[in-house]
């Protein structure tokens, strides 16, 4: 019997190869243990290992993602409008973190345009 030789990309690995090939991404830990994604010096997002992620957005963003089905509640913060969190069970889940990930970094990118 052979044995295959492949690698099991785990969800955070494939997040973290696709968000940082954006122009100004960085990529760090946290006090806390997680993966925080940054443009200049504001977060567009952080992973708690492979199973979860987190997001700020504007009431209007959070309101329309939120009904959607896209987001949930963040759980350190349940009553607030803003603080985002989304759970990472499938490729499905990898691939909406990375759009929502995306989400911040355009709005981010289009605030530090010049007008």
């Amino acid at each position: 019997m052979s044995s295959s030789n492949f690698e099991v990309v785990t969800a955070s690995q494939s997040i973290v190869a696709e968000v940082t090939t954006w122009p100004g991404v960085m990529a760090g830990r946290g006090e806390r243990g997680e993966l925080w994604f940054r443009l200049g010096r504001r977060e567009i997002g952080h992973l708690h290992g492979d199973s979860s992620a987190h997001f700020g957005f504007p009431r209007h963003v959070w309101i329309d993602l939120h009904k959607q089905g896209r987001i949930e509640r963040h759980p350190f913060f349940p009553d607030s409008v803003g603080p985002a969190a989304r759970r990472i069970q499938s490729d499905g889940d990898v691939r909406e973190v990375i759009a929502l990930l995306r989400l911040n970094y355009e709005r981010l990118t289009a605030l530090r345009r010049p007008e």
